[in-house]
């Protein structure tokens, strides 16, 4: 029986198990997958030791998608640009190779879940962070019309946009900046949180009037209720609010198609996790 697992600190509320436990009992595949706490010192070492026992595939979750990078002998384009990887694998080779399913993910769950169209909308991003830089090449795919990062040290999004350069018209803006654009006028159709400030049950200060009409407000993160930023955008009328668990159950499908080659059926899953929760 392959063996997989998620690694990450702290990583015991990852619901990533249960995800593929579904996943193989939907596809009658035969496979465990655990959650596995690490300290930083710890990481590369027992990646390597993993796949030379005979590990299938492992999925990387903060803080250690950066290493997962370095340490992967060869990378897929979009985890180069990401410079970050949330899953990695063994090529015919017998070389770890590092892939990343967050950006694909997100776009999956924004468009086939919630019937979002991406192309040729205005989409304002929130943070410069590592989930924000893995999910950029996705969104700049979807041939958006113009893609705003901010965050509050506005040289961080500037930095971050620099390795994406020519390949969209982006724009990186601090919040002060954006208070601007409110009072322009200007609003957004797409608005995504790519902080982790709903985690810690805060929301960021941005003006209600950058939100388009039937704008689409998404946060990256999720929880067993509503996050800040969902109840935010519910209050001030979004079109769609939604929070994070499709991207999770979406990104995971990528790396069980990765593993496994075969994908599986995401809707039933998604739904049995929010009656689960």
């Amino acid at each position: 029986m392959s063996n997989y697992a998620v690694v990450g600190n702290p990583v015991s509320h990852s619901k990533s198990p249960l995800i593929h436990t579904l996943f193989a009992k939907q596809l009658d595949q035969t496979m465990s997958y655990s959650a596995i706490p690490l300290e930083e010192s710890e990481f590369d070492a027992f990646v390597i030791e993993f796949f030379a026992k005979g590990g299938g595939g492992l999925n990387v979750t903060v803080p250690f998608k950066e290493k997962a990078f370095k340490l992967a002998a060869s990378c897929s384009p979009r985890a180069e640009l990401a410079k970050a990887v949330n899953t990695l694998f063994l090529d015919a080779e017998g070389q770890i190779c590092g892939e990343n399913t967050d950006g694909i993910g997100l776009v999956t769950d924004i468009k086939l879940n919630h019937q979002f169209k991406i192309q040729g909308r205005d989409i304002l991003v929130l943070g410069a962070g590592g989930a924000v830089r893995g999910v950029l090449a996705a969104l700049i795919d979807e041939q958006a019309a113009s893609i705003t990062v901010v965050n509050r040290t506005v040289s961080k999004a500037a930095q971050l946009l620099d390795a994406f350069a020519g390949m969209a018209n982006l724009q990186a803006m601090s919040y002060q900046e954006l208070d601007e654009v409110a009072n322009s006028g200007r609003s957004y159709d797409l608005v995504i949180n790519g902080t982790s400030s709903s985690l810690q049950g805060e929301m960021l200060d941005i003006d209600a009037r950058l939100l388009a009409k039937d704008c689409c407000c998404y946060d990256m993160m999720y929880a067993d209720t509503d996050t800040v930023f969902v109840q935010w955008a519910k209050k001030h009328g979004a079109g769609l609010s939604i929070d994070g668990l499709g991207m999770l159950v979406e990104q995971a499908a990528e790396a069980f198609a990765l593993w496994r080659g075969v994908r599986p059926s995401t809707v039933n899953i998604i739904s049995q996790l929010r009656d689960h929760s």
